[in-house]
């Protein structure tokens, strides 16, 4: 059987049209015919229902295609894979990631990876914890940066560095003098908040229920310079990381006198799929970029 007869099948299958997929495949009409009914004969089993020129997957058709998807993936990354062997340093790595990340950690990373890699592509991911997580999963991401994760046992998250989580107040809060502030002293103002599923939602949340306290919710935003922006408003007050652009606003970033006043952030990857040459470079890229930050930020 033709190698080539997968392609043939996936590409008639996208299209459910013979015409449409031979254009596309460049090949003739007939010819594309007589390969899917060659495959038909060789699988033993029919795999579109055909009503004269009409086309549609059956369930046989739909069954077979999710295996040939997989062929076709495994022989992309095999071919990628071989070409790292080579020319080590291509290929392409999707690298998922939270948003606060994005402000000025990834643009960082991107950055000086590019200096060290410059033919490898990346596919850039933004979005929250449990999203980002779900896509790693489900094989649509090689590697996420992550807060830590409850116990999963088919990821492995491994800790690059520490995130301490400061609170913000209005110019004139009353905390607003204040050099240490805990948790009690604001547990009663208004709390604007992370939606739910962001992982600085749930460490706020765990946060609070260590001291015995409620988190009194009065607005709840996307991202973090919303937060902000109603910090500033006077609507409440909120406990975030220092992100880059946040001395823009007018508020006090105080800090908090709790050890654990922080989220651990790392590398996430599924513990069992198979990692291309340059998914384990740019891992390993990864570790090593926090690795030599951390270091300097001790020498300070």
């Amino acid at each position: 059987m033709d190698f080539n007869s997968f392609y043939y099948f996936a590409k008639v299958a996208k299209y459910e049209n013979m015409s449409r997929a031979a254009e596309e495949l460049h090949i003739t009409q007939p010819a594309l015919s007589k390969s899917i009914s060659s495959l038909e004969e060789n699988v033993g089993a029919i795999l579109f229902d055909r009503n004269g020129r009409s086309l549609k997957l059956n369930r046989y058709g739909k069954f077979f295609l999710e295996r040939v998807e997989y062929i076709l993936k495994e022989y992309e990354r095999a071919k990628e894979d071989l070409a790292n062997l080579v020319s080590p340093g291509q290929g392409e790595v999707s690298i998922g990631f939270m948003h606060t990340l994005g402000l000025e950690v990834i643009p960082s990373l991107m950055t000086k990876v590019k200096t060290i890699y410059p033919n490898m592509r990346f596919q850039l991911t933004q979005s929250n914890s449990s999203v980002i997580l779900k896509k790693l999963e489900v094989g649509e991401l090689d590697l996420c940066l992550i807060s830590s994760l409850d116990t999963n046992h088919h990821v492995i998250w491994e800790k690059l560095w520490d995130e301490e989580i400061f609170l913000i107040v209005p110019k004139d809060h009353p905390l607003s003098e204040k050099k240490v502030v805990f948790i009690e002293d604001f547990a009663h103002d208004p709390f604007i908040s992370i939606k739910k599923g962001n992982s600085l939602r749930r460490t706020v949340d765990e946060l609070f229920k260590q001291e015995g306290l409620q988190l009194n919710v009065a607005f709840e935003g996307e991202e973090i310079h919303t937060v902000a922006g109603l910090v500033e408003s006077g609507l409440g007050v909120s406990l975030i990381p220092y992100i880059k652009g946040l001395e823009q606003y007018k508020l006090h970033v105080l800090k908090v006198g709790l050890p654990n006043c922080k989220r651990e952030i790392g590398l996430a990857y599924l513990k069992d799929r198979f990692k291309s040459a340059a998914t384990e470079q740019f891992a390993n890229f990864i570790r090593n970029y926090f690795l030599e930050s951390l270091a300097n930020d001790n020498k300070l």
